[in-house]
């Protein structure tokens, strides 16, 4: 790609236009797009080559590349595209790529794109605009093949020609119903003869227009679907969600979790398109919010005081104990969360799941105790008095510690799904505050069970 870039870049610059075109008109689209954005980044409106190589690419290939371009770049060549160019690559688009550059555009942008829109264009983009932002509806596409019952396998070509989409799977309906799908691969095996009706499948899953985009994009994945037919509450087929969109959702939804798990607000913009200070509005309040849960801890310290000056060892074991639970507990929930997230994991099962998080922890935290009492015990048989009574008080905080995280670990993320929150804000830095008050509290009074029986405290 580098040397791509580079030869690229030369020839522009020399002006060897007819050359560039001979390049580019092979490559792959979103490969294109990867170029643009690296040729010209972020000062693309200074340059002159930038709507030069645009336009040296082919209709249907500038139209593709367009799609894959960031909102930023969409922007800037609408902006300086005659109208003739604008219906060259509105024409060359699919409507669901047309709707999602709508929704990233400002107002001027958009006025531009639905004045040089026909009207069924116009109707279709604001028919996929109405329905909610997350919904099915808002992703799907009105471009698929509709075929009638009666039609036979010769006949289905004619209008497979004719409507000239590409795709791989054509929908049966009679009356608008949706009543069938079959593929292009059936039809091709079939008699030229044969009737429709006898050849496709009855057994269809479809969504509702208003099913939410992340249960969309689940099916996708149990089903390996390649499309996914969209229809309204009289199962009228409207639509359909496309494996590249749903492959969208799927990372959009991905990236939503991974920002929440990390106590940080989501954000659609990339990490270099977001400004310093949206980027700490987005991570300032849960920072807050953690570090005032964290005065419970300090409480808890305050409290037993008196078992510090008594043992002072006690306080250098105080991070071990705390990192120990945390690590732990943010085991559980992020296998919980993902678990929750793939629909391998449901609220029916939280017993189930809670009692298999538990004799996980009875195995790791006798392993982590007999390690940590034994060199505990090593290290400190010279230094102090109390060698063992101080090696049973870590050993029986770890397992006391590891159980209780790993258990917390794993409800929590089941029951904010039962309350209807996002699971994955119950994900590390949560998970670690609650599991430091708990940790420290158990720690301390074990501590205090232990020397109190050798006069200690």
């Amino acid at each position: 790609m580098q040397d791509l870039l580079n030869k690229i870049d030369r020839l522009l610059k020399e002006k060897k236009f007819f050359e560039v075109k001979n390049i580019v008109k092979d490559e792959n689209a979103a490969d294109l797009a990867v170029l643009f954005d690296e040729l010209f980044g972020e000062v693309f409106g200074e340059k002159t080559e930038f709507m030069i190589l645009f336009r040296l690419l082919p209709k249907d290939l500038a139209a593709e590349t367009f799609a894959h371009m960031n909102s930023d770049m969409q922007s800037h060549l609408i902006q300086m595209f005659s109208d003739k160019e604008i219906r060259d690559i509105l024409d060359e688009s699919f409507i669901d790529d047309t709707v999602d550059i709508i929704e990233e555009m400002p107002a001027n942008v958009v006025s531009r794109i639905l004045k040089n829109s026909t009207t069924g264009e116009r109707k279709a983009i604001n028919e996929i605009l109405r329905y909610p932002k997350d919904s099915a509806g808002s992703i799907m596409t009105i471009e698929y093949v509709s075929l009638h019952k009666d039609m036979t396998v010769s006949e289905a070509f004619e209008k497979i020609r004719k409507v000239g989409v590409n795709k791989e799977t054509c929908y049966v309906t009679e009356n608008r119903k949706l009543i069938g799908v079959i593929t292009v691969k059936d039809l091709f095996m079939a008699d030229e003869d044969d009737k429709i009706a006898d050849i496709m499948e009855t057994h269809i899953i479809s969504v509702d227009t208003l099913e939410d985009k992340e249960i969309v994009g689940h099916m996708f994945r149990k089903y390996d679907f390649l499309a996914l037919p969209v229809v309204d509450k009289d199962n009228r087929l409207v639509g359909i969600v496309t494996f590249d969109d749903a492959m969208d959702v799927i990372q959009d939804e991905n990236t939503e979790d991974f920002s929440k798990m990390a106590a940080i607000a989501p954000n659609e913009e990339s990490y270099f398109r977001t400004g310093i200070f949206k980027h700490a509005k987005s991570r300032i309040v849960w920072l807050l919010i953690l570090m005032i849960s964290a005065t419970i801890t300090q409480i808890i310290t305050n409290r037993y005081e008196a078992a510090f000056a008594a043992v002072p060892l006690l306080v250098s074991f105080m991070p071990m104990i705390m990192d120990t639970g945390g690590n732990c507990g943010a085991q559980s929930s992020t296998l919980i969360i993902r678990g929750i997230a793939l629909d391998e994991i449901h609220f029916s099962d939280f017993f189930k799941v809670v009692f298999k998080e538990f004799r996980i922890s009875i195995i790791v935290s006798s392993v982590l105790a007999v390690v940590n009492g034994v060199r505990i015990y090593i290290m400190y048989q010279h230094k102090c008095d109390y060698p063992f009574m101080l090696a049973l008080t870590i050993a029986l905080s770890i397992i006391a510690t590891v159980i209780l995280s790993k258990v917390i670990g794993s409800m929590l993320p089941m029951l904010a799904k039962k309350c209807r929150l996002d699971p994955a804000i119950m994900a590390t830095p949560l998970i670690t505050t609650i599991v430091d008050c708990c940790s420290l509290f158990l720690y301390f009074n074990i501590a205090t069970i232990v020397f109190s029986h050798i006069g200690i405290l």
